[in-house]
C-alpha cells in the first residue's frame, strides 16, 4: 500500500472540537502546522507549535476576517500537481511550499438560519474562503487529503503516524469533501429561495442500506439529509430482522397517522393504508378493537401506538403476525414478551419531526409540495343539518384523522371510538362507501363517515344512511351539495361540511 507522507498541513476551522488533539498528534509526527485567525489562537493556547497563515501570505487579514486565506502562497501549496514539472517550477519560483494535508470545517451556516437570524446576520456566516480551500484539496486529492469532519480527525491522524494517507483515502475524504460543499451551497440556495422555492436543492446521501425496494428485482435504499430530524433516524429498532423499503414505508404512515390520534391510540396499517384505529381507556383494548376492523387486511400490517407499550398489549399483539411495531415507550416486561417473536421489528420513535416537504417523481421530474396537515377540530365545520351529538362529533373527528392519511378515494366508518370499516384507494366515491359498508358490517349502524373530498352525487350518502350511519363529516363543494344536504335530511344524518379535502394519491 503505497502511503503519501504529510509533512506539512493547514488548518482552519470553525468548529474546534477535537481539533488540538488532533494538532498534537500531527505535531508529535513531524507535520508543520499553518493555521489562521481563531484556530492559531486555540492551537497556540494548547502550546502547540503553529505558523500564521499571515506569515506565508504576507498579507495581514482584512475586512473583518472575510479575507485571510484567498492568497497564491495558500492555494499554490493546496492546488499544486506534483506530478507536473512546471507546478512544481511555479512553487519554487514562488517560494511556496506544498500541503499535503487540509483540515477545513465552515461557518456555522445552516445553525444560524436554524434560528431565523436578520438577512444581515445569515449573509455574515456564508463561508468563502472555507469552500474554497476545501474544493481545491479535493480537486488535488491525488497529493492532498482534505478533512471536514472531526469525526475523521482519528483516521487521518492514524494514517500519517503510520506513514502518511492512502490514494484509497485520499479519494473517500475528497468525496466527503465536495458532499459537503454542496450540502453548504444547497443551504444557502434554499435560505434564499425561502420566500420564492423557484429553486429548491437537497442534498442527500445514503442513510441506511436496503436488500431491495418495493420488489426484490428494484435496488433501494433509504436516503436522507445530513443530520435528518426525521424520526426513523434517532428510532430505536429493538429486535427483528432489518427494516426493508415497504416496511419504512408502511412505518412511517403508520406513524403520522397514530401521531394525529388523541391519546391512547393504535392505528394499523398495511400498504400505507389504515385497516383499523381505535381510542380507548387501555392501550391493549384500543389494539383489540383496532384489529378488529378489519383483521384480514391487519394480517402482516404494522401496528402503531402512541402511548407505552405495556405487557398486556403486547400479548395480545403477539397473537398475530405483524411486520413492525413502532412505539413511544416500551416496559421491560412488554419487551421480553416480544422478545419471543424473533422477526418481529419492534420500533422504539420519537415524534414525526415538522419537515413539512412532499416530493415525488415522474418522468425525469419532481412534483414537490408542502406536506399534508389535518385540522380535526369539528367547532370550525359547519353543520348541514342537525347538530351531531358529543359522541358523533367525537368520531367524526376520528374519522376525518384516519381519511386524510389514507389513499383516495376513502370512506372512513367509525363508531364509538374504533373505525369498523374503511373504503381506501376506490376509483368511485360510491364503491369506497360500498367497501367500508362490506367491512363493517352490522357495525355500520350508529356509526359515522368520513370522506377525504365531497360527495359527487347523493348515492353515496343514501348508501351509507341505508346502512344505518347516523353522521356525515365532508368537505363540501360539489354542484350537487344540495342534493347531498337533501339526502342527509331526509335520513336524519348529521352533516358537516370541513371546507377542505384531503386527497392523497
Amino acid at each position: 500500500m503505497t502511503r503519501l507522507p504529510v509533512r506539512r498541513a493547514l488548518i482552519s476551522v470553525s468548529d474546534k472540537t477535537g481539533v488540538v488533539e488532533l494538532a498534537r498528534r500531527l505535531d508529535a509526527a513531524g507535520v508543520e502546522i499553518v493555521s489562521s485567525g481563531g484556530t492559531a489562537r486555540v492551537l497556540r493556547d494548547a502550546d502547540v507549535p503553529v505558523k500564521a497563515i499571515t506569515e506565508i501570505t504576507g498579507a495581514p487579514e482584512m475586512l473583518g476576517g472575510r479575507v485571510k486565506t484567498l492568497h497564491p502562497a495558500v492555494h499554490g501549496g493546496i492546488l499544486a500537481d506534483l506530478g507536473e514539472s512546471d507546478h512544481r517550477a511555479d512553487l519554487e519560483e514562488f517560494g511556496i511550499e506544498p500541503f499535503q494535508l487540509v483540515v477545513v470545517n465552515l461557518y456555522p451556516f445552516e445553525q444560524t438560519v436554524a434560528s431565523d437570524p436578520s438577512p444581515a446576520e445569515a449573509i455574515e456566516q456564508i463561508d468563502i474562503g472555507g469552500p474554497t480551500m476545501i474544493r481545491a484539496a479535493a480537486k488535488n486529492h491525488a497529493w492532498v487529503a482534505v478533512v471536514v469532519s472531526p469525526d475523521r480527525y482519528d483516521t487521518v491522524a492514524a494514517a500519517i503516524e503510520q506513514g502518511g494517507t492512502t490514494t484509497e483515502l485520499r479519494v473517500e475524504l475528497a468525496r466527503e469533501a465536495f458532499f459537503r460543499t454542496a450540502a453548504y451551497d444547497a443551504a444557502i440556495v434554499n435560505w434564499m429561495e425561502r420566500d420564492g422555492a423557484d429553486r429548491l436543492v437537497l442534498p442527500i446521501e445514503k442513510a441506511a442500506p436496503l436488500r431491495y425496494g418495493e420488489n426484490p428485482h428494484q435496488p433501494a435504499a433509504l436516503y436522507a439529509a445530513q443530520d435528518s430530524s426525521g424520526w426513523w433516524a434517532q428510532a430505536e429498532q429493538l429486535q427483528g430482522k432489518e427494516m426493508s423499503f415497504n416496511n419504512y414505508a408502511d412505518a412511517d404512515a403508520a406513524w403520522r397517522l397514530v401521531s394525529d390520534l388523541t391519546a391512547g391510540s393504535v392505528a394499523i396499517l398495511k400498504h400505507m393504508n389504515a385497516c383499523g384505529a381505535a381510542t380507548a381507556d387501555t392501550m391493549v383494548e384500543a389494539f383489540e378493537r383496532a384489529w378488529d376492523c378489519d383483521p384480514l387486511s391487519a394480517f402482516g400490517g404494522v401496528v402503531a401506538l402512541n402511548e407505552t407499550l405495556d405487557e398486556a398489549t403486547a400479548e395480545a399483539i403477539s397473537r398475530f403476525f405483524v411486520e413492525v411495531v413502532i412505539v413511544p415507550k416500551v416496559t421491560d416486561g412488554a419487551r421480553a414478551i416480544l422478545g419471543s417473536k424473533e422477526n418481529l421489528r419492534v420500533l422504539i420513535a420519537p415524534p414525526p419531526s415538522p419537515f413539512d416537504l412532499d416530493l415525488r417523481t415522474i418522468d425525469d421530474g419532481y412534483l414537490v409540495q408542502k406536506r399534508d396537515k389535518v385540522a380535526a377540530d369539528a367547532a370550525a365545520w359547519e353543520t348541514k343539518t342537525r347538530k351531531p351529538s358529543p359522541p358523533e362529533t367525537r368520531d367524526m373527528e376520528m374519522a376525518w384523522t384516519i381519511a386524510a392519511h389514507t389513499k383516495s378515494n376513502v370512506i372512513v366508518l367509525v363508531n364509538n371510538g374504533a373505525a369498523v370499516g374503511v373504503g381506501a384507494g376506490d376509483q368511485s366515491r360510491v364503491g369506497a362507501a360500498e367497501r367500508a359498508l362490506a367491512k363493517a358490517g352490522d357495525r355500520a349502524r350508529g356509526a359515522v363517515c368520513a370522506s377525504d373530498a365531497f360527495f359527487p352525487f347523493r348515492d353515496g350518502p343514501d348508501v351509507l344512511a341505508g346502512a344505518g350511519v347516523v353522521a356525515i363529516v365532508e368537505p363540501g363543494g360539489s354542484m350537487r351539495d344540495d342534493e347531498v344536504i337533501e339526502s342527509a335530511i331526509e335520513h336524519d344524518v348529521a352533516l358537516m361540511f370541513t371546507g377542505e379535502r384531503h386527497f392523497r394519491h
